[in-house]
C-alpha cells in the first residue's frame, strides 16, 4: 500500500522499531510501546495517548477559561491549519486528492481523530464539505456539555483545502455530534478575513477577554517602539544629510570653511556651531569663513544664528569671516538691523581665503 511506503520512506522504521518492543498494527498503521523511555510510537514516530474525558478535558476547559470562548476556537483552528505539513505529505504523495485524504482518514480513525469523510469537494468553487463522527473534540465537549466546536480538526481541512485551492480558507462547522447529531458537519471555503483582522473584531465588539487586551497591549508597545526606532533613524539620516551638506573644511592652514546651503533652524543652527566650535578648537584655527552663497533666504532666525556663530568663534580666539552675501540677503539683513560692523564680508569664497592668507602673514 503507498501510504506504507510513503511512512517508511519519512521514518526509519528499521532503527526506531525493536522486536522486543510490544506493538501492534492497526489497518496498516504500526502502534509501538517503548516503557524504559517512556514512549508510544505511531510509524516511529512520538505519539500521546490521554484520557478524553479526564485529562483532555481539564486542559481544554483550563484553556478556554483563560482566553475565551471565540479566541479558544480561533486558536484551535489556527493550530489545527499550522499543523498540516505531515499530513499534506501523506495527502500529495497519493495518486489524487481524494486518495490521498483517505489514506489520511484510515490512519485518523486509530489514533482517536474520529472517523473522517470527504462529503463533497467542489474544484471550480474552491469547496469542501466533511463528515467526522467521534473525534476527541466532539467527545471531550460532550462530557462537558458545551459545543464549542470541532475546530483543530476544521483547521486542518481548512489546511489542506489552501493547498489544493491555492487560496487561504477557513472552516466553518454546521452541525455538531456534542448537540446530539449524528456526525460533525465542516464547511470549508477561501478565506475573506485573515485571524488577525478577527481577533481586532473581538475587540471592537467588546467580546475581547484579558487575553485580547494584553495581545492589543503588546502589539501597541510594538509599534510604539517601531515609531520610536523610525524616528531615531531618521534624525540619524537627517544629521548624516545636514552633515554632508553643510561639511567644515580646512582650506588652509588655521582656516576652516563652512559652506551653508538652505536657512540655519534652531536645530540646525545649534548642530552646526556645536560642529564648527568643536573643530575650530581641535584644529587651533585662526580663521574661520561662513559662505552663505547657497543662502537664498535670510529671515530674522537665520541672521540671528549665523550673528551667533560668528560670535562664539570670535569667543574662541579665531575671527570668522561671511562670504558669498547675495544681495537680496544684503537687503534684508540691512531692514533686520542685523549688526555686521565688527565682522569682515568678502564677495566669494576666493575672495574670503585671500583675506585669511594675507591675514596669517
Amino acid at each position: 500500500m503507498w501510504i506504507i511506503d510513503f511512512f517508511r520512506s519519512s521514518v526509519n522504521m528499521e532503527a526506531t522499531t525493536s522486536s522486543n518492543l510490544p506493538s501492534i498494527n492497526v489497518q496498516g498503521v504500526g502502534f509501538e510501546w517503548d516503557p524504559a523511555d517512556g514512549l508510544v510510537r505511531v510509524y516511529g514516530m512520538p505519539v500521546l495517548t490521554m484520557w478524553i474525558e479526564s485529562s483532555l478535558v481539564g486542559m481544554m476547559l483550563g484553556m478556554q477559561r483563560m482566553v475565551g470562548t471565540e479566541r479558544f476556537k480561533l486558536c484551535m483552528q489556527r493550530g489545527g491549519i499550522e499543523s498540516i505539513e505531515g499530513d499534506w505529505g501523506v495527502i500529495s504523495s497519493a495518486p489524487s486528492f481524494e486518495a490521498g485524504f483517505r489514506a489520511l482518514a484510515d490512519c485518523a480513525v486509530t489514533c482517536g481523530w474520529g472517523d473522517w469523510k470527504l462529503h463533497s469537494l467542489d474544484r471550480r468553487e474552491r469547496e469542501a464539505i466533511f463528515h467526522v463522527r467521534n473525534n476527541f473534540e466532539a467527545l471531550y465537549q460532550k462530557a462537558l456539555g458545551v459545543d464549542w466546536g470541532t475546530d483543530m480538526t476544521g483547521g486542518k481541512f481548512a489546511g489542506y483545502c489552501a493547498r489544493l485551492f491555492g487560496v487561504d480558507c477557513w472552516a466553518t462547522q454546521t452541525r455538531f455530534q456534542a448537540r446530539g447529531d449524528e456526525y460533525d458537519e465542516i464547511h470549508v471555503k477561501p478565506s475573506t478575513i485573515s485571524l488577525d483582522d478577527q481577533l481586532k473584531a473581538l475587540l471592537h465588539s467588546g467580546a475581547a477577554t484579558a487575553a485580547d487586551l494584553a495581545v492589543a497591549l503588546k502589539r501597541l508597545e510594538d509599534e510604539n517602539l517601531e515609531r520610536r526606532r523610525a524616528e531615531r533613524e531618521a534624525q540619524e539620516r537627517l544629521s548624516m544629510i545636514e552633515s554632508l551638506s553643510a561639511p567644515i573644511l580646512e582650506v588652509w592652514v588655521g582656516v576652516l570653511a563652512l559652506p551653508i546651503v538652505g536657512s540655519l533652524s534652531g536645530d540646525r543652527a545649534t548642530t552646526l556651531m556645536e560642529r564648527l566650535l568643536n573643530e575650530v578648537q581641535r584644529t587651533q584655527a585662526r580663521h574661520v569663513i561662513l559662505d552663505v552663497t547657497g543662502v537664498e533666504v535670510v529671515d530674522t532666525h537665520t541672521a540671528d544664528s549665523m550673528l551667533r556663530v560668528a560670535r562664539a568663534i570670535e569667543l574662541l580666539g579665531a575671527q570668522c569671516i561671511i562670504t558669498g552675501i547675495r544681495p537680496a540677503v544684503a537687503q534684508t539683513m540691512v531692514a533686520l538691523q542685523a549688526n555686521l560692523a565688527d565682522i569682515v564680508t568678502q564677495a566669494t569664497l576666493r575672495h574670503g581665503l585671500a583675506y585669511c592668507i594675507r591675514a596669517s602673514k
